[in-house]
């Protein structure tokens, strides 16, 4: 069993008070292709959005990012293609909301894989060196395979891109894909 977990794919992260930008929007398509693939497959299909409230000033991240997808605002939104997307599949998605870079940290994610006999999990979103980079920590040391999608996944910093997918596939073991052919890449 697999689940796609798609990783804070927001209009704040990818155009909003912390944009990846282009690279972001670059793969929109494709993070869109993969979730309506996933659910119509009933595989597992996880939003995991970061959630933030202004006025936490305790939060980790309030020292080293502006405010971003802030609760009730529209920079939590879904972006472009994957909001339609989530919209046509909402009955088959968890959406799950996270406070900290990894998937996993504060969140019952790892029970629902665990409940449903997953052991592998497909990531894709934003950003491949923070987010994607943490959940992927998390899972490797909890005992799932990985697979990351390098044409799903994006960040504002290319040598962190970069980085990371090295580190995915060389440290974690993870199987670094790219289209729908699922063929391992070379970094």
């Amino acid at each position: 069993m697999k689940a796609l977990i798609v990783i804070d794919y927001t209009v704040d992260f990818i155009v909003g008070k912390l944009p990846c930008g282009q690279p972001g929007i670059d793969i929109e398509t494709r993070i869109a292709q993969l979730t309506r693939e996933f659910a119509e497959a009933g595989e597992l299909v996880v939003m995991a959005v970061d959630l933030h409230d202004e006025s936490d000033q305790y939060h980790p991240e309030h020292k080293l990012f502006p405010p971003h997808n802030l609760r009730g605002t529209e920079g939590r939104h879904l972006y472009g293609a994957l909001d339609d997307a989530y919209r046509e599949w909402q009955d088959a998605i968890y959406w799950m909301d996270k406070t900290r870079y990894s998937a996993f940290c504060g969140t019952d994610l790892e029970l629902r894989l665990r409940s449903r006999g997953i052991e592998e999990v497909h990531l894709v979103g934003v950003c491949t060196d923070i987010c994607v980079l943490h959940t992927a920590v998390d899972a490797y040391n909890k005992g799932f395979a990985i697979v990351v999608h390098e044409d799903a996944v994006a960040s504002f910093n290319p040598a962190g891109h970069e980085w990371a997918l090295g580190h995915f596939k060389h440290t974690l073991g993870a199987a670094v894909v790219h289209g729908g052919d699922g063929e391992k890449q070379s970094l």
